[in-house]
């Protein structure tokens, strides 16, 4: 399995990566820091296409949005979970980017344990 991280916070991304080895240590995690990086990623084929993506919203460049707008155009990668995770606890967000396509809104965990968590019960839902 292949998840791909989008985030600016490299904190974020840490916890985030440890989180999916203690889960299961064959997930592979790659991470790119904003949106365009994300899509220079996702646009080269010689790369695995992710089977999870993780987007947060507000980063500098591309914002989360534009880049799941961009994603969801892609025939080849349409079909990708996104998981919006984000710092945003504003419901029209929520309502909004599940109208463009994102599969779930979850907030940033505040406790870092609680990422662990989030990212199993992610991982175990069925998200067609």
């Amino acid at each position: 399995m292949t998840i791909l991280l989008v985030d600016d916070d490299e904190d974020d991304r840490k916890l985030f990566f440890e989180a999916a080895a203690e889960i299961d240590k064959t997930i592979i995690c790659v991470a790119a820091p904003n949106g365009d990086e994300a899509l220079l990623y996702l646009g080269d084929r010689g790369n695995t296409t992710p089977d999870y993506i993780f987007l947060d919203l507000r980063m500098p460049g591309l914002s989360g949005r534009a880049c799941l707008e961009e994603i969801k155009k892609d025939p080849r990668l349409a079909h990708v979970p996104v998981i919006v995770y984000t710092t945003s606890r504003e419901v029209n967000d929520s309502i909004e980017l599940k109208r463009l396509g994102a599969a779930h809104f979850m907030s940033k965990p505040v406790h870092p344990d609680d990422v662990y968590y989030m990212l199993s019960f992610v991982l175990g839902e069925k998200w067609d």
